[in-house]
């Protein structure tokens, strides 16, 4: 079989079993992205603890930068090495994105036309009544074009099975807000907020520095990808706005449920590493500190002392 095809029967088979036992659509898609946060737990535990332990070697980073800042190669061997040692994957932040963009594709049609929804559940019936009253299929292109029109009530009766909180989660945001209806445009601006707003906040909590750490300069490597992270949160806010407000509404849980999860593995890691972020192993005195002696006997300055005394 097709497995695009299997994953669009998966989700859909899922998500009409969510609306059977709860039958409210939008309490359906946050208890399919609930399931899909948990089963990707995995992922996002390496990718949070890969991205803290990042920042705990940082003073280690710049030491190994400065002391081969003229061996780019050599350099390279040194950080890479340092990396499987503390068992750092700086490529590890980018594991849930790639895994979960088969899963958004495959949303979008589950969510937009109710692909995979088994045929003979109340939620396809559901879907195919509210998608016949905003659609109509293009003869020429075969394809869905929106019968919807800006001032047209889309929180009306018939798509009263489709709407949560506010919005028709069959619709693109970008459809519907309109400026003369700022209350009826509310909910889909609130929902574009909540996604950018959350995405950025998880950079924020896997990519602050210690304010007791002035050494933790990031190195080239983190800086890149950290600039790439902090883009997808507006990427998200764009294709949410584009999209059909079911699908902003599993960005905006699963982006909720993230910040959960990510707080309960840093206080765990914290916890078992204590706060010195070393793993445990405690911090290596500096490079240019006298080795102290073995036993504290008596200094040079005082045995000369006593041989005096004893001559006279």
């Amino acid at each position: 079989m097709n497995p695009w095809q299997m994953l669009l029967d998966l989700l859909g088979g899922i998500l009409a079993f969510f609306y059977n036992i709860v039958p409210e659509y939008g309490i359906a898609i946050i208890l399919l992205t609930l399931l899909v946060g948990l089963i990707l737990f995995p992922l996002t535990y390496k990718q949070t603890k890969s991205m803290k332990a990042m920042q705990d070697i940082q003073p280690e980073v710049k030491r190994l930068q400065k002391e081969y800042k003229e061996d780019r190669e050599e350099l390279n061997k040194q950080l890479m090495a340092l990396y499987q040692e503390r068992g750092v994957n700086p490529a590890a932040g980018c594991l849930p994105l790639l895994v979960q963009m088969p899963i958004w594709f495959a949303l979008y049609r589950v969510l937009w036309q109710g692909s995979g929804i088994p045929a003979d559940s109340t939620l396809r019936t559901v879907i195919d009544n509210a998608n016949q009253a905003l659609y109509v299929t293009d003869p020429a292109t075969g394809k869905f074009t929106t019968m919807l029109q800006p001032g047209v009530d889309i929180a009306a009766d018939q798509f009263s099975n489709v709407s949560f909180l506010g919005l028709n989660l069959l619709v693109r945001p970008s459809a519907a807000v309109d400026l003369g209806n700022i209350l009826g445009s509310l909910p889909y601006i609130i929902l574009i907020a909540i996604i950018v707003v959350a995405g950025f906040y998880q950079q924020v909590q896997t990519t602050r520095r210690k304010k007791d750490d002035p050494q933790a300069e990031q190195n080239s490597q983190m800086q890149t990808m950290q600039r790439a992270m902090r883009i997808m949160p507006v990427v998200f806010g764009f294709i949410s706005w584009n999209f059909v407000a079911g699908l902003g509404l599993y960005f905006a849980t699963s982006n909720v449920f993230r910040i959960g999860q990510q707080a309960v593995i840093l206080r765990t890691a914290g916890k078992r590493g204590g706060d010195g972020g070393d793993n445990g192993k405690g911090k290596e005195p500096p490079e240019d500190a006298p080795d102290e002696p073995e036993s504290a006997g008596p200094s040079e300055n005082t045995s000369k002392k006593r041989n005096r005394k004893r001559r006279k």
